[in-house]
This record gives structure tokens, sequence and C-alpha cells, in this order.
């Protein structure tokens, strides 16, 4: 039950048989090379256990296996056979005093950042149960990915640096339209508005991210959706995401008595509207925009009530960069100065 065999090495090993004593300085080869002292050895059934800690570190480790540095073959812990080096007991004792504080001040902070991970979600659950349609059975994701990879060890993934809500959906389908639309009410995503094949995935395949909408799988924006199968683990899921208001970026529910009331007419010389640079491939229109929205949307503009322009929530009409021009000429006389 005690005993291991290294296939690489072609060694056996009794782990019942204690190798190293306290205050004996172990090293971790192949690795980082960090050295460690031995300031306790426990045994159980299953062998013996070296507790040890890193001398640079002050972190604690565990090992249950430290070999002969002689007989080094591949990354595991050895202690130095022909010259063993060996701490004083105080000068192990000062080390685990240290390694002690370190890790209460680590817990300490943990549960801090725990407690508040917790304040905000519960915020965020509040601030996004009303926010979601009675027929929706999906939502549109946005999130921000940052490259993990590393080539030198084969190792390709991504991690989650910021989630966005975009919008709902009442159906399941994966539509890269429906995704392109909902891509404008964010102004980091608004270059994904734009058709580009080229951003289109369909990874439906064992180990895939299925189908999204972005630039890169690695890095980067990317939008997708997903289906709303239990409102509750849904709500527990993106709370925190919620619990910052620059997340939420869906478009505001129109009102009855809005959708009834009838376009007002205007002269557009009296309007007050400007053209800005929303984004690296699109522009928008701000301003009074509701008298003209027939014209804005002749020119296939998108109407979004929640755009964020230089901070702040804005309502306005999106459009390609490619359409500028068109656009400036159709409201020359509506454009404030």
């Amino acid at each position: 039950m005690t005993k291991v065999h290294l296939l690489g090495a072609n060694k056996s090993y009794d782990r019942s048989v204690q190798t190293v004593s306290v205050n004996q300085v172990v090293v971790l080869e192949g690795y980082s090379y960090d050295s460690y002292v031995v300031y306790e050895v426990t045994r159980d059934k299953w062998g013996i256990t070296y507790h040890l800690v890193n001398l640079r570190t002050h972190e604690f480790h565990t090992s249950d296996l430290i070999r002969p540095l002689s007989e080094k073959f591949g990354i595991g812990i050895y202690y130095d056979d022909a010259n063993p080096k060996f701490l004083d007991p105080l000068e192990t004792a000062a080390l685990l005093t240290k390694a002690k504080e370190k890790k209460a001040e680590e817990e300490k902070k943990a549960k801090e950042a725990r407690e508040e991970y917790e304040r905000i979600a519960k915020i965020g659950a509040e601030r996004l149960r009303p926010l979601i349609p009675t027929d929706a059975k999906a939502v549109i994701i946005g999130t921000l990915r940052v490259n993990e990879c590393d080539s030198y060890t084969d190792y390709y993934d991504y991690s989650i640096a910021r989630t966005v809500i975009l919008g709902f959906s009442k159906h399941t389908r994966n539509l890269f339209s429906e995704m392109r639309k909902h891509a404008a009410n964010f102004e980091e995503t608004a270059y994904l508005a734009e058709y580009n094949a080229d951003y289109e995935h369909r990874e439906n395949y064992s180990m895939g991210d299925g189908m999204y909408l972005g630039r890169n799988k690695y890095s980067g924006w990317t939008i997708e959706k997903e289906p709303i199968c239990d409102l509750e683990k849904f709500i527990e899921r993106y709370a925190h995401t919620a619990g910052d208001e620059a997340n939420l970026c869906m478009k505001a529910p129109q009102r009855e008595n809005e959708a009834q009331q009838p376009t007002a007419t205007a002269d557009p010389s009296t309007l007050s509207l400007e053209i800005v640079e929303y984004s690296e491939k699109a522009i928008a229109v701000f301003g009074d925009t509701k008298p003209i929205k027939d014209v804005l949307k002749n020119l296939n503009g998108l109407f979004r009530a929640n755009l964020t322009y230089k901070g702040e929530r804005r309502a306005g009409w999106i459009y390609s960069k490619k359409q500028e021009l068109k656009v400036r000429e159709a409201l020359a006389t509506c454009i404030r100065v």
C-alpha cells in the first residue's frame, strides 16, 4: 500500500521509509528550483508525509515522496544525499512563524474578497431579476477574453476579464445575425455589429466553444448565446456581473404608451444632433433623433437605448463607418455645429 513505482525512472520507493528529517533542506528540481525546509513529518496508513516551508516565499507545501539527488529523474523534490544541509531549529521556527502569518493574512484577504463578492452579487441579483423578460429563453453574452496560451508548454486557453449582458432572446437558435444586432448595444463590441464572415465561429464539436462571434478565440471580445434553462440558476450565475450596472447593456424595453404614441413631425433644422466616432468600425448619431427616426432607420441604422459614450449611457443610432458619408449628407441640416 505504501510502495510506489516511477515508470520513467524505473525505480520503486517505499513511502513508509523516512528519507529526510526535520530541519533538513530539500529542493524542487526541474521546475522552480526553490528550496524548502522540513518542519514536520507525519505518518499514516498510506505512508509518510513531509510538511515543508518554502525558504523564499514562506508558503506551506507537502510531499509524500522525497528522493535522493543522486537518483534524480524528472521533476520532483530531492534531498542532497552527498552533502545534506540542515537549518538551525530556531531558523526553522522563525520560518514557520512567517509562513503562519502569511497564511493567516491570505485567509483574511480571501474572506474579505468573498464577502465583497457576495455583497455585489446580492445587489446584482435584485437588479437583474426585473430586467429579464417573461418570455426570455436565452441571453446574449459578451465576454472579454485574455490570452493565456503558452506555446512552449503546448498550453492553449484563455481567461475571462469581463462579462456583459447584451440582451435576451425569445428562442434558443444560434443566429449570428441576432448576435450582431446585440453587439451594437455595447461600445466595445459595436465593431462586431458589422457583417464579417471571419468573425463567425462554428465550433460545434467536442472541446469546441460552440457558435460565437469574435475576431479571435483566445483574446478580445466575443459574443455568444446561452440558453436560460433555469431562471434562478441563471440569476445566480450572472448576479455578480449585474452587480456593476455598466455590465448591463440591454436595449431598454419600449413602454406601451410610447409604442402607441404617433411619431411627431419636426423641422430638421431645429433639431440638435451630433455624429461621433463610436468605435473603430462604427459611428453613432445622438441627440433629438425621435422626430426623424424613420429617416435614420431608412439609412440602415440600428437604434440602441443604452449606448456607452465617454462613460455615459445615451440613446442613439449605430451605423457602419462605411455609411458615414451617406449619413452626414442626409443629416447635413440637423447636425449640431
